[in-house]
């Protein structure tokens, strides 16, 4: 883990707005477009494909996937290959496209409560590379500045690929169309994310709520089931805070007044939240409460000066420890519950679970199951795990950087190489 180099005390905004103006915020687009432009491009990040193949999966006419094909190609964002072209035809040659992966990159920020993730990903969706940096505990205008310099010095590690679009996702309710932000965990109110990384990185900034943008990530950039029908998800996010989001019909739902809320949801523990109550939700399954637990129980050492507990350290010791095990699994009960009462008021055709509460712990997803069937009142439920692991933030970070050019590439590439 790197660290960045302190700030300067005066304004981080009037600072950095030295380097270049801040720009306008552009919404992200968490839906599945029907732009035929976005519907070509998208059939294109799997790797290569025909042109009669890209009709087939889009529905589009063979006409209307040419001309889409040779509006990409003119942009940069798409690249034919020669190389793999159909042998033995009769007539013209088959020659496939794919997305271009090799020239450009988006810039993706996941801001969480105690860690930063910042990466940078291509056309594709594909995680080129990242640094995790311990998100600032200070003034939210220089926590900003700080992280977004962190993110311009990571951009100057890779020279050789032109960076198009910033994408910053995290908790709190976030006004995507201006880019402000009110995070109360990290005590910010209407923090300025998009001019901040607008000014400092001289790119385009979208901004979103990081559990809706979680559950674009498994709209947006996993496979499709052609014979899938849209229908309606719900997305549960757990870590250090918690999170719900939900997707009708390809688009996740984007409140105008910001995502609901699961934070002080009771479960029936004893554990004493920030608001005075005891046992809501995000205070009982939060990795930092459940550490501080392990510690007063003994189960974990005290942490030393140099070195904090970490969850990782009680996932090892609940491999022999009979209370660590107790712990994780008294928390995996109480996720599936929730999920199970959240799941009843909702009634989707299908649950997504995702966040290390849920994946980090492999023995507690059977228990989260387990709880899940026998709380639920409804019929069996298709539940899943997120396909992305461990990596849900960094996934939340990628496709707010990506999801404008998904929706419509064409007016994206214009307005990213416009300000440049």
């Amino acid at each position: 883990m790197s660290s960045p180099a302190t700030t300067r005390p005066h304004s981080p905004v009037s600072a950095t707005a030295r380097l270049a103006p801040a720009r306008p915020a552009v919404p992200p687009e968490l839906r599945v477009a029907d732009n035929p432009a976005a519907a070509v491009l998208r059939s294109a990040t799997r790797g290569p494909i025909f042109r009669d193949i890209a009709a087939q999966t889009t529905g589009l006419s063979i006409a209307t996937v040419n001309r889409q094909v040779s509006a990409l190609l003119s942009t940069g964002l798409l690249r034919e290959r020669p190389d793999l072209t159909a042998s033995g035809a009769v007539g013209r040659p088959r020659l496939p496209f794919e997305v271009d992966t090799d020239t450009f990159m988006t810039l993706g920020v996941h801001i969480g409560f105690t860690v930063t993730r910042i990466i940078a990903a291509d056309l594709s969706g594909r995680i080129l590379g990242g640094l995790e940096i311990a998100t600032p505990q200070t003034g939210q205008d220089a926590a900003l500045t700080i992280v977004a310099r962190s993110a311009k010095a990571f951009l100057d590690r890779l020279p050789r690929r032109r960076p198009l679009w910033t994408g910053v996702a995290l908790a709190g309710r976030v006004d995507a169309a201006a880019g402000v932000v009110d995070h109360p965990r990290l005590g910010w109110t209407a923090a300025p994310v998009a001019a901040v990384f607008s000014a400092v990185l001289d790119l385009p900034v979208s901004v979103s709520a990081h559990v809706e943008a979680m559950a674009a990530a498994e709209l947006l950039l996993t496979p499709r089931d052609p014979d899938a029908r849209p229908g309606s998800s719900l997305y549960i996010y757990a870590r250090e805070t918690a999170g719900v989001a939900v997707t009708l019909h390809d688009r996740v739902h984007t409140p105008a007044n910001g995502p609901g809320s699961i934070t002080h949801l009771p479960t029936g523990s004893e554990v004493e939240c920030r608001c005075g109550r005891r046992g809501c939700l995000e205070a009982t399954i939060g990795e930092r409460e459940l550490l501080s637990r392990a510690v007063r129980q003994g189960i974990l050492p005290k942490p030393e000066a140099a070195r904090r507990a970490r969850i990782t350290d009680l996932y090892r010791t609940a491999d022999t420890d009979a209370a660590a095990r107790d712990l994780l699994i008294e928390r995996a009960e109480i996720l599936g519950r929730t999920a199970a009462l959240i799941r009843d008021m909702f009634n989707p055709d299908r649950v997504i679970l995702g966040g290390q509460a849920f994946t980090g712990y492999r023995p507690g997803i059977d228990r989260v199951a387990a709880a899940f069937t026998r709380n639920t009142e409804l019929p069996d439920a298709d539940l899943r795990i997120s396909r992305f692991g461990g990596r849900v933030q960094e996934s939340a970070a990628a496709v707010t950087s990506l999801s404008v050019f998904y929706a419509d590439p064409i007016s994206a590439i214009r307005r990213a190489i416009r300000t440049r």
